[in-house]
């Protein structure tokens, strides 16, 4: 068994030291993924890596229920999740009129979408289109999720979710050609005639 799979078990059985000894066995990456983000954030950004991953690290671990972990990619997919939601908090917080608010929606291009996960857009309105991407196909949804928070590769998405590279793939061409237009204003490819 691995050193983490024994932390996620202790846990599991309420040992409360057992999440202390789970943050540095995956902290260089959580704090490679929160830095990679916040280089992508507008000037002036008062988040840093550090503080991201900590806010990230308790609300996976902390709280009467902390969550319960498959394998290692499962709780980097989590962590993804965890990101995403501080991230879209902060915009917000940030975005409120009474704070000077006055968003402006940022359209994607085929080339941004391209290369993931270099986050350029505006976080508000992929938060959006990643909500009604997911009513349409969860799956599809949280693969976005894992490429994109995350920043895991393609093969590495799939034995995440346990589905075919092949799977994943397909997927992943779906959900860029949907965000894209999604995020266009289109929003004509969740219809069905």
């Amino acid at each position: 068994m691995s050193e983490f799979s024994e932390i996620v078990t202790a846990i599991e059985s309420g040992d409360p030291l057992a999440a202390d000894r789970l943050l540095p066995l995956v902290y260089s990456e959580l704090r490679q993924l929160a830095a990679a983000w916040l280089a992508a954030e507008q000037p002036g950004q008062t988040l840093q890596p550090t503080a991201l991953v900590h806010e990230a690290y308790l609300r996976l671990t902390g709280g009467a229920n902390p969550e319960v972990w498959d394998h290692q990619g499962h709780f980097f997919a989590a962590a993804a999740v965890a990101i995403r939601r501080i991230l879209i908090d902060n915009a917000r917080r940030k975005g409120r009129q009474k704070r000077g608010g006055g968003l402006v929606r940022a359209e994607l291009d085929e080339a941004a979408l391209a290369f993931l996960p270099e986050p350029q857009e505006d976080l508000l309105a992929l938060d959006e289109a990643l909500q009604k991407l997911n009513e349409l196909d969860p799956q599809a949804a949280e693969l976005v999720q894992l490429l994109y928070f995350a920043g895991l590769t393609l093969p590495e998405a799939s034995r995440a979710l346990d589905i075919s590279p092949r799977t994943a793939s397909r997927l992943w061409a779906f959900a860029r050609a949907w965000l894209r237009d999604e995020m266009e204003g289109n929003g004509n490819l969740g219809e069905t005639s």
